[in-house]
């Protein structure tokens, strides 16, 4: 079955290292929904922007790489049998009601490396 990465996109991540329980409830818990619909393969939440750090070839700089008012504050990788599939399952995102989006792509290759 196809696969599709979901980039969230928000002003930015609810993932901070000091987020509470509370505080992630509701990422948490769409992402739970996710896996118990067996779609969801993979998932990855960011710490926020603060934290990130951009290489150029001009070196190593403070923030994301692009200054942007969203960022992006994490990725899954859902299975489904199509693109109208997979928009649906990932319009369910609760980024998208918080003011933020997402961004759908079909993943062409690649995966797990051991």
């Amino acid at each position: 079955m196809p696969q599709y990465a979901v980039l969230i996109y928000t002003d930015d991540s609810a993932h901070a290292l000091s987020a509470s329980e509370d505080e992630l409830a509701e990422p948490n818990g769409h992402g739970q929904e996710l896996a118990a619909s067996g779609a969801l393969r993979v998932a990855y939440a960011f710490t926020p922007r603060a934290l990130a750090r951009s290489i150029r070839a001009t070196g190593v700089t403070d923030g994301p790489f692009v200054d942007a008012a969203e960022v992006v504050a994490g990725v899954y990788v859902l299975e489904a049998p199509d693109l109208e599939s997979a928009l649906e399952i990932a319009a369910t995102n609760p980024a998208i009601r918080d003011g933020g989006g997402v961004e759908v792509r079909r993943v062409h290759s690649g995966g797990v490396i051991r």
